[in-house]
């Protein structure tokens, strides 16, 4: 392929052993390739990522409470023991399910990796519902750059503001905040806004009275969490309202600019709200593997991309491909962390059950350890069985299910004193931004190929570099011999008339 460099992992490694590909780093990659640590296979991880990334708590990089090294390990470093697993960055752009190989590509060098058995954890990106240029003013909260980018944006919404006041400007865009979706992670972000606004900053500023800040929570839906029932959901609103949420439902997005966002709702009338940041926090799509998958085996994709599989979690027609986590239709499964790691122990298990001769397992099934979503410091609500708890127990029980799941001890004591710091005090230890955080995904974007452009290409970089190397040679050679020249001739320090 031109302007690409193909590596064939075939070439480097001799198939002596059954080989599995774990296509992802987050929970079903992770988790499946961590099962597989005591069976006799060599996996191969791709994924487009270097770290493992808890996803649950972006909001709180977003928000200046956590770093992203303690929700986002390296995956190299997690692995580091794991003697029968290796790790290769690149984004997969195909997978040819009769050939059994897996192309991906990073920075315009490309990669191809046979298996015996794969392990598809792609999961989900943010969804704007077909309106993609949504995206431009208003991030969704999927990976870190996300993040970084959702911080530098809040922070710089006040700092910006300040200089506005300084001037006697209105500020107000620029002291209104909207989340758009009131599902777990649209809760969660609204809390911390408004928890940053009016306790955080509160003495900070000079010319901005942040606690004025307007916080504003929107979606389509009648209630507040609706995954959660409708008891839960209404004392979810309340508590935000507490907070001095605006909590605005039966309104969906039209449109999104640099300067504001327009809403519809149900009675056709049209209203306007002036904001500078806005986040979308609003649905999820699968990853595009789904489609690439689907057309090599007929399987069915919903509307959310997700494929169709069969009980045992693999393709139909081919048994040695497993789906895992948000990319699967099966069941109503909810895109939640438990099932992509349940999932992908269970295809771990089968894989382990076929090398060893064993009876396949009984299908798929899920089991549900509960939901869980912060609203604010000392509140929470909890969904576990037929147990419904609100307030301070669901913080606490919140603060520990997510402490077990972050990655690494040393994650877990640093998070744990961020938290008390955040909690407790009123400090929160990542405010950092720069400018780069804000606008590198736009300058990027306008890229035709990304970063891809930035770098050159495979081939192109050694005559490039031979030529640069001999002109800079002829430099110094040049600087040499006048630095010698000045010293035999006794000329330093002296005025250029007198020599």
């Amino acid at each position: 392929m031109s302007g690409f460099e193909r590596i064939h992992m075939s070439t480097i490694q001799a198939p002596d052993r059954h080989r599995v590909v774990v296509i992802g780093s987050g929970f079903g990659g992770l988790f499946g390739t961590k099962a597989l640590r005591h069976s006799p296979v060599d996996i191969t991880m791709l994924a487009k990522t270097t770290h493992h990334l808890f996803q649950p708590l972006l909001y709180q990089v977003a928000t200046g409470i956590l770093s992203e090294g303690e929700i986002a390990p390296p995956t190299r470093e997690v692995l580091a023991s794991q003697d029968n697993a290796q790790v290769l960055l690149g984004e997969v752009t195909g997978i040819d399910l009769e050939q059994r190989l897996v192309t991906s590509q990073v920075l315009g060098r490309e990669t191809v990796t046979p298996y015996d058995s794969l392990i598809v954890a792609a999961g989900a990106k943010q969804s704007y519902f077909g309106n993609d240029r949504f995206s431009e003013h208003a991030p969704g909260m999927k990976s870190i750059d996300d993040a970084l980018e959702l911080r530098g944006r809040i922070f710089g919404a006040f700092e910006m503001a300040e200089l506005g006041a300084n001037r006697g400007d209105n500020v107000d865009h620029l002291l209104t905040f909207v989340v758009v979706g009131a599902g777990p992670t649209g809760v969660e972000m609204v809390g911390q806004i408004a928890e940053l606004a009016h306790r955080t900053l509160k003495r900070d500023f000079r010319a901005i009275n942040t606690r004025s800040a307007r916080v504003i929570l929107l979606d389509a839906a009648p209630q507040v969490l609706p995954p959660f029932g409708q008891k839960l959901g209404e004392k979810a609103k309340a508590e935000l309202e507490k907070l001095g949420v605006e909590v605005i439902l039966g309104a969906i997005v039209t449109d999104v600019d640099e300067r504001g966002i327009e809403m519809k709702f149900k009675d056709g009338r049209l209203e306007r709200i002036n904001t500078v940041t806005k986040i979308w926090a609003a649905g999820v799509q699968a990853s595009s593997l789904g489609q690439v998958l689907a057309e090599q085996t007929g399987a069915p994709l919903d509307r959310a991309g997700r494929i169709g599989v069969n009980p045992d979690l693999t393709l139909p027609g081919h048994p040695e491909v497993f789906v895992v986590g948000d990319m699967i239709a099966l069941d109503n499964l909810p895109g939640v962390a438990q099932v992509a790691i349940q999932g992908a122990k269970y295809a771990a298990k089968e894989i382990d059950n076929r090398l060893e001769g064993k009876a396949p397992q009984e299908p798929f099934k899920y089991f549900d350890k509960g939901s869980m979503a912060i609203i604010s410091r000392f509140n929470a609500v909890a969904m576990v069985g037929k147990l419904r708890l609100t307030g301070v127990i669901a913080w606490l029980m919140w603060l520990a299910v997510h402490l077990v799941y972050i990655t690494g001890f040393k994650n877990r004591v640093t998070a744990v004193l961020h938290w008390f710091i955040s909690f407790l005090g009123r400090g929160r230890s990542e405010r950092t931004t720069t400018e780069q955080q804000i606008f590198a995904r736009a300058a990027l974007a306008r890229l035709g190929r990304g970063a891809t452009d930035l770098v050159s290409a495979p081939g192109e970089y050694d005559a490039a570099r031979d030529d640069q190397e001999r002109q800079r040679r002829e430099e110094l050679e040049k600087h040499a011999l006048e630095e010698s020249r000045l010293t035999d001739s006794g000329s330093r320090g002296v005025p250029q008339d007198q020599r």
